[in-house]
């Protein structure tokens, strides 16, 4: 049976991750989830405007904001490759990337990373049946 601690304990990191993938600067978990939410408002405004234009996010004179990865996907003859880039490195990036690859059911096969100052990744894999 899992421990209360254990439970509070993986909620603590569930949050820190949320946190560092919304670009929070908050300290209590109410903030993170508040600040989670304008992030997602934030995502789905851009996905309209993409969909009601696809040109317009290309030519839009709004500043591009580095700490929002771009990501290219390429379907191989027996796989995939993925390459995700952003122009500033966030801690936990690369974990947030390798964690949403496992729940979408990738498996990497190779992969090239630099988190440095900025922030890239080039992946090849295989989606997993089951």
């Amino acid at each position: 049976m899992v421990s209360r601690e254990q439970k509070r304990g993986s909620l603590q990191e569930k949050f820190q991750l949320l946190r560092s993938i919304t670009n929070s600067h908050a300290e209590n978990d109410t903030s993170i989830i508040m600040d989670a939410s304008k992030y997602i408002q934030k995502l789905k405004q851009k996905v309209e405007r993409f969909n009601q234009d696809p040109t317009a996010e290309q030519s839009s004179s709004e500043p591009t904001d580095p700490t929002t990865p771009m990501v290219t996907v390429e379907t191989l003859e027996k796989g995939f490759m993925i390459n995700v880039f952003s122009g500033k490195n966030q801690p936990g990036m690369l974990v947030s990337v390798l964690e949403a690859f496992e729940d979408i059911g990738l498996n990497v096969l190779e992969a090239r990373v630099s988190c440095t100052d900025s922030f890239s990744l080039h992946a090849m894999g295989l989606e997993v049946i089951n």
